[in-house]
């Protein structure tokens, strides 16, 4: 049955690959996101739960589908197969650095004062989902970016890689649409805007992932520095935001199990299909 899957799937271009599995990416965020017809609340421990296996799968995601990809391509084309990597990941955070200076936006728990971005008069609600979808900017990226390396024809890209990796940020999407409609709900919001804002903060995947596989398909020597530069801007992310906020609330032990199990799954998915 995958094997069947994955030979209808090899039929579409990489562009229309991207958008489906993206697609399916943003369809998680969603189903996330639709916990708040279930629940008013969550509990601090589960919502730092989340946010540790979401760092875990994301971590795992920089490992086994993008760094290690990446300088594996520059191998075959580079005298110097670790530059493309270290330029490519550094570039990356960067990136996010400028972006998480620009774009406003607020952590989950946190006061309003200590919004991050430039000023706005933006409600609370409109800064929680603009922390999200700062980081589905590189999510979406990573997945345009491994559909797109199909293109080049390397011994070292695989369909089934790219699918791993699409599986593997549906993953971490599940907990991310929760931890943006449920707090919404405790800002006093009708389920109904709740789920609507949660699955929104997912729709820069779909986006991202198209600039990402055009961008790999028309400049193809790019594609070591875009593997690594999504990566950095995921570790960005992971580093800045996701770690940081679930241990905020002293569960240490509870989220640091949680990231270390996302990791494996992970890990798993990747070794086990890619």
């Amino acid at each position: 049955m995958i094997e069947a899957f994955i030979e209808w799937f090899r039929q579409f271009s990489p562009v229309s690959q991207t958008l489906i599995a993206t697609g399916f990416t943003w369809l998680v965020t969603a189903v996330g996101a639709a916990l708040v017809f279930l629940f008013k609340s969550v509990n601090r421990k589960i919502l730092d739960g989340m946010l540790g296996f979401a760092a875990g799968v994301m971590l795992a995601v920089c490992v086994w589908s993008l760094l290690i990809p990446s300088m594996q391509i520059a191998k075959e084309t580079f005298i110097h197969p670790w530059a493309p990597t270290a330029v490519g990941f550094l570039m990356g955070g960067l990136f996010l650095r400028i972006v998480d200076k620009i774009l406003p936006h607020l952590h989950i728990d946190f006061p309003i004062a200590e919004a991050e971005g430039l000023k706005t008069s933006w409600q609370r609600s409109v800064l929680l989902i603009l922390a999200i979808t700062l980081h589905n900017i590189p999510e979406g990226l990573a997945v345009g970016i491994a559909f797109g390396a199909l293109s080049t024809n390397l011994e070292s890209v695989s369909l089934t890689h790219a699918l791993a990796l699409t599986i593997g940020i549906a993953l971490q999407n599940l907990p991310e649409g929760a931890s943006v409609s449920l707090p919404l709900r405790r800002e006093g919001m009708t389920c109904k805007k709740c789920f609507w804002y949660g699955q929104l903060s997912g729709i820069v995947e779909p986006v991202a992932g198209v600039i990402g596989v055009l961008t790999v398909v028309f400049i193809q020597p790019i594609l070591p520095y875009a593997l690594s530069f999504a990566a950095g801007a995921m570790m960005f992310v992971i580093v800045e935001e996701l770690i940081p906020e679930s241990q905020l609330s002293k569960h240490t032990d509870l989220a640091t199990v949680w990231t270390m199990l996302g990791f494996t799954i992970m890990m798993i998915l990747e070794v086990g299909l890619g």
